[in-house]
């Protein structure tokens, strides 16, 4: 057995029946498929069992642990040389796995990812939200581009490694998030080769509305900080950007209320009496002024998301919801980052923080 696909699943019976039935055309076949239920309330077992003829395919059904042990419940019960990690909310094109084994055959590694894309069927706020995770004007841009800002880290919608290696690091680790990435450092600390795959894409359908977004990416920020902790030599400049962004818009709206509030004094002044009224206007340009000063970098920064977005989506609807993803992405990650960094790097807590305990599926 050549490939072993390991799916986490948590009650998404729906995108399991569409990453299976994707799986059924995929070109090249040696390769089966592991589906582990994570203590669903809604179980897919109904779902696995009519592709039964279709696909080597396994279930499982085990008491909740999230998805890093779920994916190593699934890789021990598996047979395959190299294991391919997915989520549940993917979908493969037809040529996925002769795209990997090409590459594979072609330039062999021991470990290896690609990026992800939106499809025409997702709705507009997944469009969106893809395009803030994978933008250049968002930090995105790092997470399986041609052109990176740091080495690449394969995640875990879209990994593969080599059997023998994935038991000598033992698997992911205990984090309920940002195993993967912490999977990612221990392969390159190794000294394994590991590759990015710029056509094993895949489709991604990531959250389905902004306040699950804005969980994930905080959770991440979060994760950051933890992964900090372990192996400060991780930490990277491109880490900080979304903190960067996030005190930089903060200063930003603090800025503008100040103008607003020497907009309100100056007027006050400026029809209070004739002593005021030269004063009062004067005060009330600067505030004007400062309130234009705060506005501008970010409205330059929504005009380009919108630009950018609305081409690539073919969109100007996804290109204006594309503003407020960014600003999600950026923001959420940031707030985590710098909450896990207040608590763990100058507070001295010890223990690794989690935010949305309960939602690391959601």
């Amino acid at each position: 057995m050549r490939y072993s696909i390991i799916v986490p699943v948590f009650n998404r019976p729906d995108e399991v029946d569409e990453l299976l039935e994707s799986l059924t055309r995929q070109t090249y076949r040696d390769f089966e498929v592991v589906i582990v239920e994570d203590g669903s309330e809604v179980r897919c077992e109904d779902v696995v069992r009519k592709y039964a003829d279709r696909l080597e395919v396994q279930y499982f059904e085990k008491a909740n642990s999230g998805p890093g042990q779920s994916r190593n419940y699934g890789a021990e019960r598996s047979r395959g040389e190299f294991l391919i990690v997915l989520d549940s909310d993917v979908v493969l094109p037809e040529g996925y796995l002769a795209e990997v084994d090409k590459e594979l055959e072609a330039n062999p590694c021991d470990a290896f990812g690609g990026p992800d894309r939106a499809h025409e069927s997702f709705s507009s706020v997944q469009k969106a939200i893809n395009y803030s995770m994978t933008s250049f004007f968002t930090t995105g841009g790092i997470r399986g581009g041609k052109k990176k800002l740091d080495k690449f880290y394969p995640r875990s919608f879209n990994m593969g490694i080599r059997r023998s290696l994935y038991q000598q690091l033992g698997g992911f680790s205990n984090m309920r998030f940002g195993e993967d990435i912490d999977f990612s450092i221990r392969i390159f600390k190794s000294g394994s080769r590991c590759r990015l795959f710029p056509e094993a894409w895949v489709w991604h359908k990531r959250r389905t509305d902004f306040r699950k977004f804005f969980r994930q990416v905080h959770n991440s920020g979060i994760a950051r900080i933890n992964l900090y902790k372990k192996y400060p030599d991780s930490l990277k400049l491109v880490h900080l950007l979304p903190a960067v962004f996030t005190i930089g818009v903060a200063v930003l709206a603090a800025i503008l209320l100040i103008g607003l509030v020497f907009v309100v004094i100056g007027l006050l002044a400026a029809y209070g009496g004739q002593t005021g009224c030269n004063m009062g206007l004067i005060v009330t340009f600067m505030g004007l002024a400062l309130m234009v000063l705060s506005l501008l970098p970010l409205l330059f920064y929504d005009l380009l998301i919108l630009i950018d977005s609305s081409i690539k989506n073919r969109s100007l609807w996804v290109g204006v919801l594309s503003i407020p993803a960014s600003f999600i992405q950026l923001f959420g990650y940031g707030t985590g980052f710098l909450r896990a960094w207040w608590l763990r790097c100058i507070c001295g807590r010890n223990e690794e923080l989690q935010a949305f305990k309960k939602t690391f599926y959601k």
